[in-house]
């Protein structure tokens, strides 16, 4: 467990350093980076060992701590950030969201014959908001230790791309910052990032593209519930045969909408406010930790291209049918 704490501190002091900061690498993805380095390094010390299970400590990292980060998470919302930015922008959410699960989950399945999990949680941390979304749908999908990693890999990699072209985009359109900013919440992978790309803009484009990215961010309970109930009803339930399902409801999004729907009817002391947010933050990156300490390396190189692949296509997805939507809504 010591170990685990180490990392997650490591991976929030690097979070905050300047030119981390300004890459808009959080303290989630580098959590789990961080935790596959200091794994792989204590496995190679241990050579020759029978290859043990993951602890339990880490495993209550993973699930319980986990579900607490996201729970938590809801204080940082309110249903009056939808209504500042009018209908336009949470339609430009649910477009997006929609059109990438759908081409996601497609492409993946059907044209790159990847793996169901893997394709949906990709998929995922492209549509919501990146690792957290990928972590918060697993216990729905099950996909286990190698998805998991891979898709987080992917969020990294393309939402740090996004990070180099959105400000060089903004430099060849007549749009306003505030406009621009909308466009990139509605389309950044990761909270952090759509933060440092909004601030390469300005203060305007920073603010709605903070608004934008949380309404996403609150989109994450209704796509886990309709992903549990569309499309892994049997894998939750696998001893049903022709009765009625039920739908594998994950009660921690319950607790999440509960929680963002006490921050809007209640304005929460600043204290108490940012002592939810860092235990929130804390809860997530040391499950992030576990999560990469877990994680073999040999597991993300089988994985191959696809999931590459994917990632890139979706990328031209949110890119482009988020630039055509807020051209159109916002002329």
């Amino acid at each position: 467990m010591l170990h685990l704490i180490i990392i997650t501190l490591l991976a929030i002091f690097i979070a905050k350093t300047p030119v981390i900061a300004e890459l808009g690498l959080g303290s989630l993805p580098l959590a789990i980076l961080l935790g596959m380095l200091f794994g792989a390094s204590s496995r190679m010390i241990r050579r020759g060992e029978t290859e043990s299970a993951p602890s339990k400590s880490s495993l209550f990292c993973q699930q319980k701590l986990l579900r607490l980060g996201i729970i938590l998470l809801g204080f940082s919302l309110t249903f009056q950030q939808v209504a500042q930015l009018g209908w336009q922008a949470l339609v430009i959410d649910i477009i997006v969201i929609c059109t990438v699960l759908l081409t996601g989950i497609t492409v993946g399945i059907k044209v790159l014959k990847m793996d169901k999990e893997l394709a949906v949680l990709t998929s995922v941390g492209s549509a919501v908001c990146g690792a957290a979304a990928i972590m918060a749908t697993e216990p729905v999908v099950k996909g286990g230790h190698r998805q998991v990693s891979v898709a987080v890999a992917t969020v990294v990699l393309f939402g740090t791309l996004s990070l180099i072209a959105y400000p060089l985009l903004f430099n060849l359109l007549p749009i306003a910052p505030e406009q621009f900013g909308i466009f990139i919440g509605s389309t950044v992978h990761e909270v952090a990032q759509a933060v440092a790309a909004g601030q390469t803009i300005s203060p305007e484009a920073l603010q709605t593209a903070i608004m934008t990215k949380l309404i996403r961010v609150m989109c994450l309970a209704p796509v886990v519930v309709a992903l549990s109930l569309l499309l892994f009803r049997e894998k939750n339930d696998p001893e049903a045969t022709h009765q009625r399902i039920p739908i594998a409801f994950p009660h921690f999004i319950g607790f999440f909408i509960l929680a963002v729907v006490v921050n809007s009817l209640w304005a929460l002391p600043e204290t108490l406010h940012e002592g939810l947010t860092f235990i929130s933050q804390f809860s997530l990156t040391i499950a992030m930790a576990a999560m990469g300490f877990n994680t073999r390396w040999s597991t993300l190189r089988q994985a191959g291209l696809k999931p590459i692949i994917l990632a890139a296509i979706l990328f031209i997805v949110l890119f482009s049918v988020g630039l055509g939507l807020n051209l159109l809504l916002y002329p």
